[in-house]
């Protein structure tokens, strides 16, 4: 009886912290079906009485969020192929094959994930400029197929836990690194590698930062750029905002959906072995 007391506490405790979490999302999603006199209305309405597709309509008027939304996809689509092709191939040089100076390497790597990325930002663009890569989608997906220290680490781990005969047996049949790369460890680490690419997709789908820096052509915006824009001319209209906000975050929640299983499978396995 107290650990079923204690199970209904605690589960009692996560729901209602969900619910504050949701709320948010929620007043998004409805606010998009509002009229401006029901949005702004007081007390709140929380469940309108009619709904209205005025600020879809508007936002697509206004809003170029197809080209923002291809855009997005691309650098995202490049983003992520880069971190999971070099997070895989650094991982497991790290994790499969002994050579001298490799933990010292991963140490030099892990420690770069102390630097903060505000120090580096500005050499970094310096670099960019010098090479005329400025307004152009390269340094937003470049970085990515250099490696990730935080995704290095990860599969490395995860690569750990897998048994080393397997890579023997292998090597006895006469395959080579490359061949126990690809038909044997690349399989059986999908879930890491589903992981780390959701990671970099919704850090990339989600990034003003870089795009702000880098982009000054209209026709390159990404969503989070171009919503920032658009929020500068709606500032007072929530409605068409909230209308372009509910259509960026639509995409996030179907690929989370369909991938929540071996997301969450492949952040449990990692980190199993150290």
């Amino acid at each position: 009886m107290p650990r079923l007391l204690a199970a209904m506490a605690k589960h009692a405790v996560l729901i209602g912290l969900s619910v504050i979490f949701l709320i948010p999302l929620f007043w998004m999603i409805t606010g998009a079906f509002k009229t401006p006199e029901v949005l702004n209305a007081v007390p709140t309405i929380w469940f309108p009485d009619t709904m209205t597709f005025d600020n879809f309509v508007q936002a697509f008027t206004v809003f170029p969020i197809f080209r923002f939304m291809i855009n997005t996809f691309i650098v995202c689509l490049l983003s992520v192929c880069g971190t999971v092709f070099s997070s895989a191939m650094v991982g497991y040089g790290l994790a499969r094959i002994p050579w001298r100076g490799r933990n010292v390497l991963f140490g030099m790597i892990l420690s770069t994930m102390m630097i903060p990325a505000f120090v580096t930002m500005f050499p970094t663009f310096e670099i960019y400029r010098a090479l005329h890569l400025t307004n152009t989608w390269v340094p937003l997906i470049l970085p990515s197929w250099l490696g990730v220290p935080v995704y290095i680490f990860l599969m490395r781990q995860f690569l750990m836990t897998i048994p080393q005969e397997l890579s023997e047996s292998a090597r006895i049949d006469g395959a080579g690194e490359w061949s126990i790369f690809v038909r044997i460890i690349l399989p059986l680490v999908k879930p890491a590698l589903v992981a780390i690419g959701l990671f970099q997709f919704l850090i990339s789908w989600n990034d003003l930062l870089g795009p702000l820096i880098y982009l000054s052509d209209p026709k390159l915006y990404t969503l989070s750029l171009g919503l920032s824009y658009f929020k500068g001319q709606f500032a007072t209209d929530f409605g068409p905002l909230m209308a372009a906000a509910t259509i960026t975050v639509i995409p996030i929640i179907i690929l989370f959906f369909f991938a929540q299983r071996m997301f969450i499978q492949g952040i449990t396995l990692t980190g199993v072995k150290g």
